[in-house]
C-alpha cells in the first residue's frame, strides 16, 4: 500500500507531534508499505521519512522545484514538480491511503484538497487518517461535520476522513485501512 503523509516541516516541535510521525513512519516500513511525502529534509517530514527508511520502506519524495535544494537524501525516488498544487496532485495520484499529521496551513490545504478530490471522484475506497493530536484539528473537524450535515455539501465528506485522537488510534486506523484493502 502507498501511504501519502501530510505534515509540518517546522523544526523543534513538541514530542506529542513528532512521536506520532515516528510511529506512522515505522508502521509504514514494518508493514511493507511505501511512503509518499513532500520530500524535504525538515521537521516532521524528515521524522516520518527517517522512521520509514529505518524500517525498510520505499520512499517517494515529491518536491517543488523551488524547494529542490531541501530534498531529503533518504528518498528512493525523488520527483520534482512545478509548485505546491502539482505536488498535491502527484501525491493524490500515487497514494492508496492518506495520513494527516499535525501541521499548519499547508497540511490543512493538503487534507482538504485530498478530501475534495475523493468526494468529487466518488472515491470512497481511499481514506484519510487524521491524527488530531491534542485537539489540533477539532474546529476543522466540526466545520466539516457541519458542512456534511448541511444541504451545501455531500454527507459522505466526513466518512472519508477517519479521525484519531492519539498515536495509538492513528495506528489502529491505519491497520484497519490496510486490512480493508
Amino acid at each position: 500500500m502507498k501511504i501519502a503523509v501530510y505534515c509540518s516541516s517546522r523544526q523543534d516541535l513538541p514530542d506529542e507531534y513528532t512521536s506520532v510521525a515516528h510511529a506512522v513512519g515505522r508502521w509504514i516500513g514494518e508493514g511493507g508499505h511505501s511512503l509518499v511525502y513532500g520530500g524535504v529534509n525538515a521537521g516532521m517530514m524528515h521524522t516520518v521519512a527517517q522512521a520509514a527508511h529505518d524500517a525498510g520502506a520505499h520512499i517517494t519524495g515529491i518536491v517543488p522545484a523551488c524547494f529542490a535544494y531541501r530534498a531529503d537524501t533518504l528518498v528512493d525516488e525523488l520527483l520534482e514538480c512545478n509548485n505546491l498544487s502539482d505536488r498535491k496532485a502527484m501525491m493524490i495520484d500515487r497514494a492508496d491511503v492518506f495520513v494527516v499529521l499535525p501541521g499548519g496551513l499547508g497540511t490543512i490545504d493538503e487534507w482538504l484538497s485530498t478530501l475534495s478530490q475523493l468526494v468529487v471522484n466518488s472515491d470512497a475506497r481511499r481514506k484519510i487518517v487524521v491524527a488530531n493530536i491534542g485537539g489540533l484539528f477539532d474546529s476543522l473537524v466540526s466545520q466539516i461535520a457541519m458542512l456534511a450535515a448541511s444541504p451545501l455539501a455531500r454527507s459522505e465528506m466526513l466518512q472519508m476522513s477517519l479521525i484519531a485522537t492519539s498515536e495509538t488510534e492513528t495506528i489502529t486506523l491505519l491497520n484497519w485501512c490496510a486490512n480493508a484493502e
